[in-house]
């Protein structure tokens, strides 16, 4: 059997290849000479008897030593480039050129509302502050399929090791070499230019705006650098890592293209809040209105069932002012109480049973009309594994290819340490902001387990420091918290706040949550000061919650510890005290949806009853007014560094002072600015007793009750309070016995 290998090679070095046996206990080489050349390189004929066998060239100048496999299943010709160990059974593709002179030949044809692929931080190596005069980069991967201002549609592919790349679709009958009945005069072979690093690793191909349908359906096929098929076939049909959207055949799951430039926005002058100013609601798109007897069936569970509520004014009623999605990423399972989204197949998709990426730009455009942002819960941990667009798309040592590396608790390991992947999951993140202008993410799981810290220092800087969005808000799950993702406090990004939940959780079980904190009164200053004793350098740091996605909700938790707690009263009792909790501790509140009701319900559910009677629902009044007392009153909501050295901030009771003794009670009293107006008295007593104590309000004057467990009554024009209330305590500054009910928490504020 005669095997032609090419060697593609200019150069004059003597080169001979040398080939050998994997069954051979002792390698025995063979050493084959230069049969000839041509136009490509060198070509060397070499007669075999066995079907399969290793090689490499010797002399050949910079090879690393690559060693390189055949098997008869590539044929009888095959191609090498010097600088990689592929073995291929086409003509690898001759770069045609340099990315940045296509892009300089579109950059006109670019539409406002389309966000071409740009990312490429090679110029972060040499650390911050940059060094682009060495780095210069790529102005434009243009990655994805891009419908230009001509009509036409460009895509482009990022694969480093292919030897061709062809693009398949529903406009050419998915024609392709691996087509059932092949047709070359169909084929859409794409072309390969040099891109990142001034390597050739960016496929690309422009359609003619010619084509008349109504959707236009893709993939790409790829010919080398991916692992066999099940036939032991070196080529196999891939997606696009930046589809938009999935079509409806779920077997094939074609990617659609999608035109951003077709939703008309408002055109309202929205900006991105500050992130000491939010108040967060996470909820599931499916879970939030499934089933609700308010919303149309047609708009159930779906982004247009959230867009109505906002409209009905649910929200701005509630007084909530950041929606956190959890993921709305196309995910293989389907939707029910327990589908969260936590398993993404698509990182730039947008869920099929959602919508359209349509009908979330209305739902983000709604919502900026009522004064609230929008953030995207990004999963770049891990994928799924029923249907996976990156495993195996470009062949590497590890298992699933270039974009993984190892694993997680909950799937394969995205490789977030590659610079190319940092560069694609960045891309992810600018599209969002600018396709969909939504304010920001909370990116899920990024202990330094899971995720690689140097990424996400480089996707904020990408972001905000560049200009990018330098308002986007950036939250992160990094449990169990680490302090270097702070930055300068002020500017980091802002954590999920382990510390505080899990303390508030003991407490409110009056024992012990999962074996590793206790109710005792140790660390509780702590929590309540934004953990600043912890891993916190600024208030912007802390997300405070109690319930979440991944927690049982309080009255359910509290019921698990013994029968005390199971009783409704009870039940409901610790749920306003955690809900109170949170909204008050220093930091940004976040709630769960469900959770303003009180809903009882075990982790990971993401359904519930919608109340019949919002007006006459108690729990409900009184979660609303507590956080429309955060919304109003800036007492509630400083920030800062160090606001006891700043003065703002003072404790009044608590286990390590007098007035507090060892008991699980805390206050504070803050001073925001220089009105008496605004200062702030803030009690808890986490005690299953009465407990009384002298109490420093500092100020002497009447102070009012704004709330307490029972009932919100705030000042006018927002409620009937005033200084002349019964509640109203009338002190010199500081009252000698003040009790405060088992399981209590109370909020004053100073008043003329």
């Amino acid at each position: 059997m005669v095997i032609t290998i090419h060697l593609r090679n200019q150069g004059s070095e003597k080169i001979t290849l040398e080939l050998w046996h994997s069954h051979q206990f002792r390698r025995k080489s063979q050493i084959f000479q230069l049969t000839r050349l041509d136009d490509d390189g060198m070509v060397f004929e070499i007669e075999v008897g066995l079907s399969s066998f290793h090689f490499m060239f010797k002399g050949l100048k910079n090879d690393p030593g690559f060693e390189r496999f055949y098997g008869n299943y590539l044929g009888g010709e095959v191609w090498c480039l010097p600088d990689r160990a592929e073995v291929y059974p086409v003509k690898p593709a001759i770069p045609k050129g340099y990315i940045n002179d296509y892009y300089n030949v579109i950059k006109d044809l670019i539409p406002d509302q389309l966000y071409l692929p740009e990312t490429d931080i090679a110029y972060l190596r040499e650390g911050i502050p940059p060094h682009p005069s060495k780095h210069p980069g790529i102005k434009a991967s243009m990655l994805g399929a891009n419908v230009l201002k001509d009509g036409t549609v460009l895509f482009g592919f990022f694969h480093h090791r292919a030897a061709q790349v062809f693009l398949i679709g529903n406009f050419n009958d998915w024609q392709c070499p691996g087509h059932p009945n092949p047709d070359p005069g169909e084929f859409f072979k794409m072309e390969l230019y040099r891109g990142y690093y001034d390597y050739p690793n960016i496929w690309l191909l422009r359609l003619p705006s010619d084509l008349h349908l109504p959707e236009l359906e893709y993939q790409f096929f790829v010919i080398g650098g991916v692992p066999l098929d099940g036939n032991r076939k070196p080529w196999r049909y891939v997606h696009d890592p930046l589809t938009r959207y999935y079509g409806k055949d779920m077997q094939r799951n074609p990617g659609l293209v999608i035109d951003p430039g077709r939703y008309q926005w408002s055109g309202g002058k929205w900006k991105t809040p500050l992130l000491s100013d939010l108040i967060i609601y996470e909820m599931n798109v499916y879970g939030f209105t499934e089933g609700d007897a308010d919303i149309p069936v047609s708009e159930q569970g779906k982004f247009k069932g959230v867009t109505r509520r906002i409209r009905n004014g649910y929200f701005r009623e509630l007084g909530v002012n950041a929606l956190g999605l959890m993921p709305t990423s196309e995910a293989p399972t389907m939707q029910g109480p327990t589908a969260l989204g936590y398993d993404p197949c698509g990182f730039a998709s947008i869920e099929r049973d959602f919508g359209t990426p349509d009908d979330l730009r209305e739902m983000v455009d709604t919502a900026h009309q009522n004064g609230i942002a929008v953030l995207l819960d990004l999963v770049f941990n891990h994928t799924a594994n029923t249907f996976n667009p990156l495993w195996g798309i470009i062949g590497d040592s590890n298992p699933g290819g270039f974009y993984f590396n190892g694993g997680t608790p909950w799937g394969n390991r995205v490789a977030t340490e590659r610079e190319e992947v940092q560069n694609y999951l960045i891309d992810v993140c600018k599209l969002m902001l600018k396709e969909y202008r939504v304010d920001g993410f909370r990116f899920d799981a990024t202990h330094s387990d899971w995720m690689d810290h140097g990424f996400l220092h480089r996707l904020q800087y990408e972001i905000r420091d560049r200009g990018f969005k330098s308002n986007c808000i950036l939250v992160v799950e990094n449990l169990p918290n680490q302090p270097d993702l702070n930055r300068d406090g002020w500017n980091g990004f802002a954590q999920w706040c382990d510390p505080f939940h899990d303390k508030i959780a003991a407490l409110l079980r009056e024992g012990v949550y999962q074996d590793w904190v206790d109710d005792s009164p140790q660390y509780l200053g702590d929590v309540f000061y934004y953990c600043r004793n912890f891993y916190a350098r600024h208030t912007n740091n802390v997300i405070n919650y109690c319930e979440s996605h991944d927690e049982n909700s309080i009255p359910f938790e509290v019921a698990t510890d013994g029968p005390a707690l199971q009783t409704e009263p009870a039940k409901e009792r610790k749920a306003r005290l955690g809900f109170m909790a949170t909204i008050a501790a220093l930091g940004q509140p976040m709630i769960y949806m469900g959770q303003e009701f009180g809903v009882d319900r075990p982790r990971n559910r993401v359904q519930f009853d919608w109340p019949v009677d919002l007006n006459n629902h108690k729990f409900f009044q009184w979660a609303q007014g507590l956080i429309n007392l955060r919304r109003r009153y800036c007492g509630l909501k400083i920030t800062g560094s160090d606001l006891i050295e700043e003065g703002r901030f003072h404790f009044i009771i608590g286990p390590w002072l007098e007035q507090g003794n060892g008991k699980t009670v805390i206050g504070w009293r803050t001073i925001p600015n220089a009105k008496p107006t605004e200062q702030m008295v803030i009690l808890f007593n986490f005690e299953p007793y009465p407990v009384t104590l002298g109490v420093d309000f500092g100020l002497a004057g009447r102070w009012v009750k704004l709330a307490d467990i029972d009932q919100v009554s705030d000042l006018e024009p927002f409620g009937n309070n005033s200084r002349d209330s019964s509640t109203t305590i009338i002190t010199q500054g500081y009252v000698p016995e003040f009790t405060l009910p088992s399981s209590s928490g109370f909020i004053y504020k100073w008043e003329h």
